[in-house]
């Protein structure tokens, strides 16, 4: 079992973001930054998450949740001081620790995994990611010693012209062993411009102590960029959904345009379905295989089954079964079934109600609070009235029920099995089987009214 520990640093603010929200739960790809870098910390085994937190800190913890321990920096004195803060609760801790910032969500498990395995395989007692910059201004430069190790880390303004000239940087994230990650802490000063105490000043006290200082290297170096302001939150959002359209193409999902194509991280998709432009695919959406989707869809945490077909559909938080259709202008609401084979139509909205197999809702109805039966016809304009001001009541519609056209199901209501219901008619009572149910006013013509009218 790993012997991983990591700490999240977590605190700041986000100045640049210009956010009452704490930057580390802004949203990319469908998920809080930190969320992708606890994600990608359980991928390479850790097992322990802390949680630096300050600005926002209940905040955070609510997000969060039981997947992390939470301590918090109450002033933000620089990263050293951050992770300190972690001490108490890695009070005997033998193992590694890995200091990873929760602004980083383009990190990947694989990438954490290859760090940790190099820090073990190298018996170092410190290891920096470093990244491999095309443009490197900036950035703190990466010099090794002639073995590979680190000697030393040096700041883009205090390089030399030689130094600069390295592509090689820190990205920010660390392994340590515990016990000398916090022997060394102790002895970090704040005498900087700042006044902050800084992490990266441990690699220089364990360098003097005589103790191996590593480096690994990751070509992709925009897997370990920080997020600091909106543009760059964009540049993420873009990287991350490409990652995910490459990922589920390789699988077998057909996407016609994927630069149109929105699918959020956790989304899976079975092969052979085809997803049409400008299709929002969100949360923790499941879909099916040999499905057609879009245009202009948005799912938002739906369960699709197998070759089920929409365009101009929204629905939420739902289950849709095998081989339903949806039409255009759909909206699907949250806690409903339709059930294998159902078919809506043109401007249709269904809420909390389970549709049985088959029945067909072929356009302008609004089905809510509603369980229906199997092979069900539900007339154009059909309206289920669930709502007396008050309080909401659910109708029943039984298998092969015939609805006619512009009806209205005052519920509480019941419409048994092969039970029909005239057009126009308003139901505020049972309708048995096999009964037909007309509840509309007798017609009556007027002779010439319309003289009398002028």
């Amino acid at each position: 079992m790993s012997n991983l520990v990591t700490v999240v640093l977590a605190a700041g603010k986000g100045t640049r973001m210009k956010s009452a929200l704490p930057k580390v739960l802004h949203r990319v790809g469908g998920k809080h930054m930190l969320q992708h870098v606890l994600d990608a910390a359980k991928a390479a085994g850790a097992k322990r998450n802390i949680v630096v937190t300050g600005f926002g800190g209940e905040t955070v913890r609510e997000a969060i949740g039981d997947q992390a321990e939470f301590v918090t920096q109450e002033e933000q004195l620089g990263t050293g001081h951050a992770v300190l803060q972690a001490k108490s609760l890695l009070e005997g801790e033998t193992g590694t620790v890995m200091v990873l910032c929760g602004d980083t969500p383009l990190l990947t498990g694989e990438l954490l995994k290859r760090l940790y395995d190099a820090h073990q395989e190298a018996g170092a007692k410190a290891t920096v990611l470093t990244a491999i910059m095309p443009d490197p201004t900036g950035y703190g430069r990466i010099v090794h010693m002639a073995d590979g190790s680190v000697e030393k880390i040096v700041e883009h303004k205090d390089a030399t012209e030689e130094e600069r000239k390295i592509k090689e940087i820190n990205s920010g994230i660390y392994c340590f062993e515990a016990k000398e990650l916090f022997s060394a802490l102790g002895e970090v000063k704040n005498d900087n411009a700042q006044g902050e105490y800084y992490l990266p000043d441990v690699l220089e006290i364990l360098r003097k102590q005589g103790k191996k200082i590593w480096a690994v290297a990751t070509e992709d170096y925009e897997s370990t960029f920080g997020i600091n302001s909106r543009s760059q939150l964009a540049q993420a959002e873009k990287i991350l959904r490409h990652r995910k359209n490459e990922e589920l193409m390789a699988e077998g999902v057909t996407l016609m345009d994927p630069d149109t194509t929105f699918i959020d991280a956790d989304v899976r998709i079975g092969r052979d379905t085809v997803i049409y432009p400008f299709t929002w695919i969100e949360g923790k959406s499941v879909i099916g295989e040999n499905c057609e989707l879009g245009p202009n869809v948005r799912l938002q945490n739906v369960t699709i089954g197998n070759g089920v077909t929409g365009q101009f559909t929204y629905a939420h938080d739902a289950v849709i079964d095998d081989g339903v259709i949806l039409g255009q202008f759909v909206h699907i609401r949250p806690d409903t079934h339709l059930m294998e084979k159902v078919k809506i139509g043109n401007f249709v909205e269904v809420k909390n109600s389970n549709v049985g197999k088959g029945t067909k809702l072929p356009h302008l109805s609004y089905i809510g609070d509603c369980d229906m039966g199997a092979n069900v016809n539900m007339g154009c304009g059909t309206i289920t009235v669930n709502y007396d001001g008050k309080k909401k009541f659910r109708t029943v519609v039984g298998d092969n029920a015939f609805i006619g056209c512009n009806s209205n199901l005052v519920a509480p209501v019941t419409i048994e099995d092969n039970a029909y219901v005239g057009a126009g008619s308003t139901i505020t009572k049972r309708v048995p089987s096999d009964n037909l149910a007309i509840a509309r006013a007798r017609q009556t013509n007027i002779a010439e009214w319309g003289d009398k009218r002028k």
